[in-house]
């Protein structure tokens, strides 16, 4: 192996083992693979390259190019795109996957579920990073620069991970690959200089020269080797060693977390979004719950995850809470007496969890009074959730297809209990009517406003989940961006437009704005009936609703949301419970003739919308038919095109030369073949010399091309013909040539034999006689200039000369 096919193999390791560093930020590690052989394309590329060979720009540009051609067909389809064509998925498609990744990784925690914008994002870093490592070690020939990006590549997935994974290990792995890469460079350039010796003769040399005394030679190979294993182990041990630097880089960071086991802990904040845990790598609907349930009322029965019950003036998120052991039975949710009417008997659901739903929060109805499961689980008596405990370093307990039973309460307040209701315990009222500080006073101006002369606070809820819903001219807009902040809410309130995420919280927001205790529970709505009697709960379920506290009935479910098969509880309806149907609104599961209300098409939905399965399930079908496969079947074959017209581009010269070679030839004319033979000879590195003579000439290319006997006659017979053709008298027989096109074809066959593989290579595919072009169109342009001055001279002559007035 060549000292720079080394070079080339340790930089694309010296980027996989740093690139493991990474592995901790996201669930699954299958992105790895695909992450060593897109970065073994690119550097195979960037050898071939160099073997030709290009010049370095030349180099760089042929890497990015497959590097992105690569990248687009992997995740061709993946995106949203709103046009047609090569252009317009490079614009729109890949643009939104890109954004989609920026989205998920602000929005999951770690480790975050392999999205496929996820996913586009480590690949394209991995790449962007083995691209810099390969141009400045091998390309550029400065390996030791090549540590600043793999130093940058290890610092962000140290940065992000934050003690998420084995940091030590990961250090290891980038420290050994980055020691290796200049360990090659430096034996590559040790070659150079001639072999390097291991031993010397005894005595001939001294101490001081770099050779022990009993006369074996340290060699600076091993000598590099030596002082890199050394430091390698300084930096994994001193940190361990001074407890001043237990915190830094190699430090165990998540040795506070307080979810692991014990009859302590807190359960951490969490991002609304994260709250679903969506861990699903396809965007499509998938069934994550299938449950059986002997509810008399499905509508009123939410699967719920957690609540959020923290605005802290940045975001919506779950506050820090102790965790304890999970009780037999579970004690009764806060606030509700026994003078609330619920079902004679406890509502019975038995669960079913899909494989691929990854979630660390049981899902559960509310208020669970028992839950049997097996596993390691925790218990958050606010929030009343379950929580995976940790089972070992970087894993947890979670619901992936988890078998469990849980045993709730069905409450059925009336609008009497709840306008009664009393003022609620302080400490409550405290905690959750907490709002920020940079909360825009619009929020609570509108909330005022709406529910001017109610005299109760479910008067007021009322009037506010109406103004969402009914009254206030909102409507339900997939487009709209899910920010969840206090400006959010205040834009939320001006534009009128967004989805279950805005509704929830810009009502909770007002509601505690009005002194109402209120909070965000994040989870699924009912689902769709199957004709077995059970239940089917997709990612197009998932919902967000506020939760109002009256005392006496404790935390109670509102329904803001203008959705399409959204059950709105009849305790909260504006007009009397008479007027109303006895059961909710109809599911359009259980009625699936009928149109949505709220058709949210998928082509207009953003990919954050769909992991929240706010698109809608009509949409979704649609999506299925034959025009989204068209779609995609026109932008497959478009880029296909795109792709073949720029992978022909380096052909060029090779079309180019072949149709000169077969338009000269087939003349049957002397010069033309004469000139055929001295770019054959261009090709392979024997530059023309017009100053020799034909014969001269034709040795030359014998002598240089290294011909064998029958290719250097072909040579002299074309020299041979030339020669009659332009110094035979005149008037003479004619001359016979022979066949001049298989003895030029002869010839440039025995020129490409006796040229190096990378020779003849460069012969076939970048030809040095393709210069002619630039010449022709270099004189083309002359003419051109000459002509157009020629011209404009002349037209100066005929135009009258003016006097002076």
């Amino acid at each position: 192996m060549s000292g720079r096919a080394r070079l080339t193999l340790f930089a694309l390791l010296a980027t996989l083992l740093t690139s493991w560093s990474l592995l901790g930020l996201v669930e699954s590690k299958s992105w790895i693979g695909q992450a060593a052989l897109l970065l073994a394309v690119q550097s195979t590329v960037g050898a071939g390259a160099r073997r030709v060979p290009l010049a370095r720009s030349l180099t760089v540009a042929a890497q990015l190019l497959v590097s992105l051609l690569i990248l687009a067909f992997l995740f061709a389809g993946k995106g949203e795109s709103t046009g047609s064509g090569p252009l317009a998925y490079l614009v729109t498609d890949f643009g939104a996957l890109f954004q989609q990744g920026v989205s998920d990784v602000g929005e999951f925690a770690i480790p975050a579920p392999l999205t496929d914008g996820i996913r586009l994002l480590l690949l394209t870093g991995v790449l962007l990073i083995g691209l810099l490592v390969d141009m400045l070690a091998v390309t550029m020939r400065t390996a030791a620069a090549a540590g600043l990006p793999l130093l940058a590549l290890y610092s962000v997935a140290a940065g992000l991970s934050a003690g998420q994974g084995d940091s030590w290990f990961s250090f290891l792995l980038a420290g050994c690959g980055y020691l290796l890469l200049l360990l090659a460079e430096g034996r590559d350039r040790l070659a150079q200089w001639g072999r390097v010796f291991g031993a010397a003769p005894s005595g001939r040399v001294s101490a001081a020269s770099g050779y022990g005394g009993g006369g074996e030679a340290v060699a600076p190979v091993r000598t590099g080797r030596r002082i890199g294993a050394v430091a390698l182990g300084l930096a994994l041990a001193v940190p361990a060693a001074l407890p001043a630097l237990g915190g830094g880089l190699l430090g165990d960071q998540g040795a506070s977390d307080g979810s692991g086991s014990g009859t302590g802990g807190t359960i951490s904040a969490v991002n609304p979004l994260v709250s679903l845990q969506s861990s699903l790598n396809a965007q499509d609907n998938r069934v994550v719950l299938k449950y059986r349930t002997d509810s008399p009322q499905i509508g009123d029965q939410y699967v719920r995850i957690l609540a959020l019950d923290e605005f802290n003036g940045v975001k919506w998120e779950a506050s820090g809470r102790p965790l304890t052991d999970v009780p037999e039975r579970l004690p009764g949710p806060p606030g509700l007496n026994g003078q609330i009417r619920t079902t004679a008997t406890e509502v019975r659901t038995t669960f079913s969890a899909a494989d691929t739903y990854v979630q660390r929060y049981l899902p559960m109805p509310y208020p669970a009074t028992g839950v049997d499961i097996a596993g390691k689980w925790r218990f958050e008596q606010a929030g009343r959730t379950l929580v995976g405990d940790q089972l070992g370093k970087d894993k947890y307990q979670n619901v992936q297809g988890a078998q469990y039973t849980v045993r709730s309460l069905l409450l059925k307040p009336t609008v009497r209990q709840l306008q009664s209701a009393p003022e609620p315990d302080p400490a409550i009222q405290a905690e959750y009517t907490k709002l920020p500080d940079n909360l825009p006073p619009v929020v609570a101006e509108t909330a005022r406003k709406v529910v001017r002369g109610s005299k109760d606070d479910y008067t007021r809820a009322v009037k506010l989940q109406d103004f969402f819903a009914v009254s206030g001219g909102f409507s339900y807009n997939t487009r709209t961006a899910s920010g969840t902040g206090p400006q959010a809410v205040a834009r939320f309130l001006e534009d009128k437009e967004g989805f279950c995420i805005h509704f929830a919280f810009s009502m909770a927001a007002m509601s505690r704005s009005l002194g109402i205790p209120a909070r965000v529970a994040v989870g699924f709505t009912p689902g769709e009936k199957q004709s077995d009697g059970t239940w089917n709960v997709s990612m197009r379920d998932a919902h967000a609703w506020p939760e109002l506290y009256f005392e006496g009935v404790g935390w109670t479910r509102f329904e803001p949301t203008p959705r399409s098969g959204i059950s709105i509880p009849d305790y909260s309806r504006a007009q009397a419970p008479t007027a109303q149907p006895s059961t909710p609104s109809t599911l359009p599961s259980q009625n699936a003739s009928e149109p949505a209300a709220e058709p949210s098409k998928a082509e207009d939905c953003p990919p954050e919308l769909k992991k929240l399965g706010e698109c809608g399930g009509t949409a979704l079908k649609q999506n299925t038919g034959d025009g989204g496969g068209g779609q995609f079947l026109l932008t497959l074959l478009g880029w296909t095109g795109a792709a073949l017209v720029v992978l022909s581009l380096p052909l060029l010269p090779l079309l180019w030369r072949t149709r000169v070679r077969a338009r000269r030839l087939a003349a049957g004319a002397v010069l033309p073949a004469w000139l055929e033979l001295g770019d054959a000879a261009w090709d392979v590195g024997i530059a023309p010399d017009e100053a020799l003579s034909p014969r001269r000439a034709a040795g030359r290319v014998v002598e240089l091309g290294r011909l064998e006997p029958d290719a250097a006659q072909a040579v002299h017979r074309v020299a041979g013909a030339v020669e009659r053709a332009l110094y035979a008298p005149a008037g003479g027989a004619e001359p016979v040539y022979g066949d001049l096109a298989d003895d030029v074809l002869r010839a440039r066959a025995g020129l490409l034999a006796g040229a190096s593989r990378g020779g003849r290579l460069r012969a076939l595919l970048f030809p040095r006689s393709a210069a002619r072009v630039s010449w022709a169109v270099s004189a083309w342009w002359a003419n051109l200039a000459s002509a157009v001055s020629a011209r404009v001279a002349a037209m100066r002559l005929r135009l009258p000369s003016r006097g002076r007035g």
